[in-house]
């Protein structure tokens, strides 16, 4: 019972960071040539499926994540860099 209070906090916390908002994902690389000939769309947590199947088509792509809504970039997350 101990063990459980905290175990249950945690994923009460967890839940309050999930991301939220819709995501334009695109690749290009260092010299800033599109890699891809779209721009992919993703909602949430989504963001990561999209960047990780872009790095397994490009390894060293930079990819970059923007908020369709205000045009700016995800702050902590944006420009990843494949490796």
């Amino acid at each position: 019972m101990k063990v459980l209070v905290p175990v249950l906090s945690l994923l009460a916390l967890a839940g309050c960071i999930t991301m939220t908002g819709n995501y334009e994902v695109s690749a290009h690389d260092e010299s800033g040539k599109a890699l891809s000939n779209g721009k992919f769309l993703a909602s949430g947590s989504g963001i990561y499926t999209v960047r990780n199947s872009l790095c397994s088509v490009y390894p060293k792509a930079i990819v970059t994540i923007r908020d369709v809504e205000t045009d700016q970039e995800l702050e902590g997350e944006s420009p990843y860099h494949c490796r």
